[in-house]
């Protein structure tokens, strides 16, 4: 258990740092680049060893600004490669500077000049909505299940989405009930909150790691064992309900499919500070979502 929650630490931290960022190759370097401006002349951008490096892209070709220092003065080249990328539409580069803000605002100038409806006014947030069923099987590790039964489950999550800024993340309201059988008779009721981080993300296929962190749970059993002052033990029924705040975590994959998305998670995987009773985690689910 102790690996598999290394590893998962390990993809949180890995794919927080390349969010919302891309893979260049220039002139033979590879570089992760983040987008300003998207236009007919592009501006990206990223601190790289501790310097801030700025490319302007034009087509398939990427430039590099650059202001190098040569005899105690500052050499400008970058005013020359504005110049070049936008000659056939000048802007004057008398004032700008190699800086985020002064380079955002001529790059825009040029855009606004070849396309009249060019626009870097991008909404800060779009949430989107998706709604989904599904069914799976459990061997509910975070009870006493001795003889490690496998019991059907069904429910249903409720995801919210950014499709702007925030792409690779999504919180997901996961209804999901669990039922019991005649080797082990017990039956819950979970409502929970969940992150999911997309650390891989196409046009089709996502994949992410989801972490539980609250829940709330009313849960029921007919056999649950009971030491009595003889130490004989007695099968009595129990039931209750608790709030908890934790971190679960597991894996899952959303899918494409129509107008929806076929989804299937591995919930469940390891909890910090949640005994697993020694039992190998068995939680999987299989369903469909629509966009709402």
């Amino acid at each position: 258990m102790k690996r598999i929650f290394l590893v998962l630490s390990f993809l949180i931290m890995a794919h927080l740092q390349v969010f919302a960022q891309e893979t260049y190759t220039v002139e033979g370097q590879t570089y992760t680049l983040k987008t300003e401006v998207d236009g007919t002349l592009s501006l990206l951008w990223n601190t790289i060893d501790g310097e801030y490096r700025y490319f302007a892209q034009k087509d398939n070709a990427i430039t590099e600004l650059k202001n190098t220092k040569s005899n105690g003065t500052y050499q400008e080249e970058f005013k020359e490669a504005l110049q070049l990328l936008t000659a056939d539409n000048p802007v004057s580069t008398a004032k700008v500077n190699l800086t985020l803000a002064s380079l955002r605002e001529y790059i825009n100038t040029y855009n606004k000049q070849v396309d009249p409806s060019f626009s870097n006014e991008r909404p800060s947030i779009q949430l989107g909505f998706r709604l989904g069923a599904f069914a799976g099987v459990s061997n509910a590790i975070f009870t006493q299940n001795t003889t490690n039964e496998l019991l059907p489950t069904i429910g249903a999550d409720f995801e919210i989405i950014d499709e702007v800024k925030l792409k690779r993340h999504a919180l997901v309201l996961r209804l999901k009930q669990t039922f019991g059988n005649d080797e082990f008779q017990y039956n819950a009721f979970q409502a929970s909150l969940n992150y999911r981080l997309k650390f891989i993300k196409t046009e089709t296929l996502d994949v992410f790691l989801n972490t539980k962190f609250v829940s709330y749970t009313h849960s029921s059993r007919d056999d649950f064992p009971v030491i009595q002052p003889d130490n004989s033990v007695v099968l009595e029924s129990s039931s209750g309900g608790d709030f908890t705040a934790h971190g679960i975590f597991g894996l899952g994959a959303d899918y494409k499919l129509g107008n929806g998305y076929l989804f299937f998670s591995y919930n469940d995987i390891v909890g910090l500070g949640q005994d697993s009773h020694d039992n190998f985690p068995i939680d999987f689910t299989l369903g469909y979502k629509f966009n709402l």
